[in-house]
């Protein structure tokens, strides 16, 4: 395990494993860098994997003040770590913080699982403020589940294979933090990237997730689309779908 220390002081955490292309995986909200096992087994040795866990989770530190500016300079903190061209894969708002950095520093190439953006007249102001009432509640169970059935588009989120001993419940509270972030995030333009971007989105995924991921696509000037046979969680539940579209990546 390896640490740098971001701008306003806070310890970020990661694993550093392999000696291929350098590839950072940054995790979604309700998760640690733990989520990630199944795609890198799946992903095998041409990469170099560095796997963080963002602020509020896992070895990492967290500051009482929180934004999307702050993850950003983690990541940057991260990357200015690494020696080389490196590329980053975000997964939901994990990659919203991969494309926000990546408006700020050179990037090799860019992946983006399903950035949880908001098109079109979705509002999810109502999610946040129930989810509040239930953190404030104590009630981070039922906010989690809220979270799933709402923003990942799982329904019976109790059917999952991790439900419940693989959950960790206290991260309900870095869920709604985030998902406050996002509504009052504003999708860019975007024309500001330089880094080759694949957008992934899943076959099986909740609508608003893949209308943001085409929405993305029609916004950036060196994107592909690609679709693979999973949900929103696919680099956990579906890997062996997910491996193949990362195929050009340090080529």
């Amino acid at each position: 395990m390896q640490t740098v220390t971001s701008t306003d002081g806070t310890s970020i955490a990661y694993e550093d494993h392999g000696d291929g292309h350098p590839l950072v995986l940054l995790h979604g909200g309700s998760v640690t860098r733990r989520a990630w096992e199944p795609l890198r087994r799946a992903l095998g040795p041409e990469f170099r994997f560095v796997v963080p866990d963002r602020r509020g989770r896992g070895d990492s530190g967290d500051a009482a003040a929180y934004s999307l500016a702050r993850e950003v300079a983690d990541l940057r903190a991260v990357l200015d770590d690494i020696d080389g061209d490196v590329s980053v894969f975000g997964h939901s708002y994990g990659a919203v913080v991969a494309l926000e950095t990546a408006r700020k520093t050179d990037i090799e190439r860019l992946v983006l699982y399903e950035p949880p953006v908001q098109v079109g007249d979705r509002d999810t102001g109502d999610l946040t403020a129930r989810l509040r009432e239930r953190c404030v509640a104590g009630e981070r169970t039922v906010a989690m589940k809220l979270f799933y059935q709402e923003e990942v588009g799982i329904p019976d989120p109790e059917r999952l294979p991790v439900w419940p001993d693989g959950v960790d419940f206290r991260l309900a509270d870095t869920v709604l933090r985030e998902q406050a972030a996002l509504d009052g995030y504003e999708l860019p333009e975007a024309s500001d990237i330089d880094a080759p971007v694949t957008l992934l989105t899943g076959e099986h995924s909740a609508p608003h997730l893949r209308a943001g991921a085409r929405e993305l696509d029609t916004r950036l000037e060196d994107s592909r689309l690609v679709e693979v046979d999973a949900g929103h969680v696919g680099i956990q539940s579906a890997p062996d779908s997910v491996a193949p579209a990362l195929s050009n990546i340090g080529q």
